[in-house]
């Protein structure tokens, strides 16, 4: 079941999800909510997609009398929301404020070097590893590791193996760090370097662990040397170690893809027989492969074992049975598992832009709006592609009023829509001659501005500066005038009505049943 949320953060979600964002600190006063270290991490979790939205509300939090000070946490979900929308100046100003409580870490640096790096910003995560020592934070082992990691999973793994050669001689490399290069080869792809790094490693007296060897696997099994990978798990008992859950649900997985689903069930049972519990990682292989090859029937079954031998299904799980049912176009089985779904796990933002474009697609917008005012209800924040989906298909349907209305929502939470999505409501609302409010929404998102790439401590007095200029916002409800919306009130400024049951009834024209 969903994790229970205490009173007060639930007051604080109904808040800041029916506010107007330059509204927010006064809603806060005057709700009279005391917050908590443990209640900002909660929020701050709920609002990672809706980063400005999320600043302020920490923002406010920090000011509040009787409030100690922020955690660590607290401070790195922020930073991370931050880099999401690409905030760096807001960023750096978090790290600065870290720096003077003392709460700096090397952690911290490995998340704003993970943020630039998957940015494309590889000077920018450069940067960031060579002035820890500048922040009093000495570079460690830890740090190379958080560096090299970043520059492999944004796709720049020639950087990083450039970066351990010339550092390597500073730091000792372990098997974490011979297993980044390994995987980020592998995903290159390139099986002759990922080989190199592995021989090195093992030439150079550093033990492969069990973590190696499931990395290994995988860059075999994802270059279509199935056989190869067997024989590494085989060995890998003389060695001490022994097969993981992993390295079999990257088995299960590999044999799914190639439709070899006995092959698939033998490794699963072999894992069995080695005593290995199976866990859901290893059950999600399963049903992707069973999804793979339209048995359906075995999916649920092993839903259904899942649950009797006491593996709760995750919300990965119920998104690859939802994405197996949908690309079938089994659309109203597909709503049903979702049904099951919302009893025992929380959606995600997958989750719920899949069910909205599955509804979209099949031209029924009043089911997705009905899934977009339950993902309200439960006060998830929509990620900037599940705005966009829904956006996508008002505009289709040549809803503009409620396409705008969706349009600023998301704007006044922080996300800035994409090119494609902006631009197919921008000529809707030309072809309507609306050019008002095309005008009002591209000011507004003007003000989402695009910070600089990193601040250096001397340049306090020009971050002063662009405050006051990025300070102004437009007044609320200037669009809902603008578009004179005639059925019901905007969804920004009611999300969920009077519902106080899900609002998954029949739908007028849907064929699909509750």
């Amino acid at each position: 079941m969903p994790a229970e949320i205490s009173e007060p953060t639930t007051r604080i979600y109904k808040i800041m999800t029916r506010t107007p964002i330059a509204a927010l600190d006064t809603a806060l006063d005057q709700s009279g909510v005391r917050v908590s270290p443990e209640i900002v991490e909660h929020v701050l979790e709920r609002f990672e997609n809706a980063g400005m939205l999320a600043y302020r509300f920490f923002s406010w939090a920090g000011k509040q009398r009787n409030y100690c000070d922020h955690s660590i946490r607290a401070y790195h979900a922020m930073i991370e929301s931050l880099a999401k929308i690409r905030q760096y100046q807001l960023m750096w100003e978090l790290v600065n404020a870290m720096r003077s409580k003392g709460l700096l870490n090397v952690e911290t640096f490995c998340i704003v070097m993970r943020k630039y790096a998957r940015a494309r910003k590889v000077d920018e995560a450069l940067y960031t590893f060579n002035v820890m020592e500048k922040y009093d934070v000495r570079p460690n082992l830890a740090a190379f590791n958080g560096l090299l990691s970043a520059l492999c999973k944004s796709k720049n793994v020639r950087k990083a193996q450039e970066v351990f050669d010339k550092m390597k001689d500073g730091f000792v490399p372990d098997s974490k760090t011979y297993s980044i290069l390994i995987d980020g080869w592998g995903k290159e792809p390139n099986l002759p370097k990922a080989r190199e790094v592995f021989r090195e490693m093992v030439d150079g007296g550093c033990d492969p662990d069990a973590v190696t060897y499931g990395i290994m696997v995988d860059v075999l099994c994802k270059a279509g040397r199935v056989d190869e990978a067997i024989e590494v798990v085989r060995n890998m008992d003389g060695s001490g170690c022994r097969p993981t859950t992993f390295i079999y649900s990257v088995l299960v997985h590999t044999y799914g893809v190639e439709n070899r689903i006995q092959d698939a069930m033998d490794a699963f049972m072999e894992m069995e027989s080695r005593g290995v519990k199976a866990d859901v990682v290893v059950y999600n292989s399963l049903i992707g492969a069973f999804c793979k090859v339209d048995k359906l029937k075995n999916v649920f079954r092993v839903l259904n074992e899942m649950e009797s031998k006491g593996v709760s299904p995750n919300t990965r799980t119920y998104n690859i049975i939802l994405n197996g049912l949908i690309s079938r176009g089994m659309k109203e089985k597909a709503f049903s598992v979702f049904r099951r779904m919302i009893k025992v796990c929380e959606p995600d933002a997958d989750t719920y832009t899949m069910m909205i474009k599955m509804f979209c697609e099949k031209d029924d917008l009043d089911m997705a709006l009905k899934v977009w005012k339950y993902m309200k209800l439960k006060r998830f924040v929509p990620s900037m592609h599940t705005f966009s989906v829904l956006i996508n298909g008002l505009c289709e349907k040549g809803d503009a009023n409620q396409a705008c209305v969706l349009m600023e929502e998301m704007i006044e939470k922080g996300i800035r829509p994409s090119g494609l999505t902006f631009g197919r409501l921008r000529q809707l609302l030309i072809k309507e001659r609306r050019e008002d409010v095309l005008k009002f929404l591209q000011q507004k998102m003007n003000l989402l501005v695009k910070e600089p790439l990193f601040v250096d401590l001397e340049l306090e007095v020009q971050r002063e500066r662009n405050e006051e200029e990025t300070t102004q916002i437009w007044p609320d409800s200037q669009l809902s005038y603008l578009v004179k919306a005639s059925v019901g009130d905007p969804i920004i400024h009611s999300v969920i009505g009077n519902c106080k049951v899900s609002p998954f009834g029949a739908a007028s024209g849907s064929q699909l049943k509750p």
